[in-house]
């Protein structure tokens, strides 16, 4: 019993350590703090649904990040192989801290806390304001 248990536990550390931020994602929902904090009225949540659903958009907000401790972030339109207005960074990851470093300087631009990082899933919220949060989901 002891040993089955242990095992157990052994797996799910090597599985929680595999995750890694490494790769493309798309930002999927972004919270001001002011939204964050806003209380959706019964009728706004019963529309919501219907206009996301209506607003098929052909442009997406990307941020990459490579083994090498690079990224970037930008917004590509469809059809379009590289996107406008891309910003190169370096990033650091210390526990659930994410530091965006300006590229050149190297001086930090943006403190990030990772709150959920799984396969398909990064959610972070800004260092400064914990109500100001994003949502991303891996597409590579």
């Amino acid at each position: 019993m002891k040993y089955s248990l242990l095992a157990a536990l052994m797996i799910l550390c090597g599985l929680s350590q595999a995750q890694s931020i490494v790769g493309t994602w798309q930002l999927l929902e972004e919270k001001t703090c002011f939204e964050s904090n806003m209380k959706e009225s019964e009728t706004e949540k019963e529309l919501l649904p219907a206009m996301q659903s209506s607003g098929n958009s052909s442009v997406a907000r990307l941020i990459k990040f490579d083994k090498k401790g690079n990224g970037e972030d930008g917004i590509f339109s469809v059809g379009k192989k590289k996107g406008a207005d891309m910003a190169s960074f370096k990033y650091t990851v210390h526990g659930q801290e994410l530091l965006l470093l300006d590229a050149k300087s190297g001086l930090m631009i943006q403190q990030l806390i990772i709150d959920e990082l799984s396969d398909g899933t990064l959610k972070v919220h800004n260092g400064k304001n914990e109500c100001e949060k994003k949502t991303f989901s891996r597409i590579k």
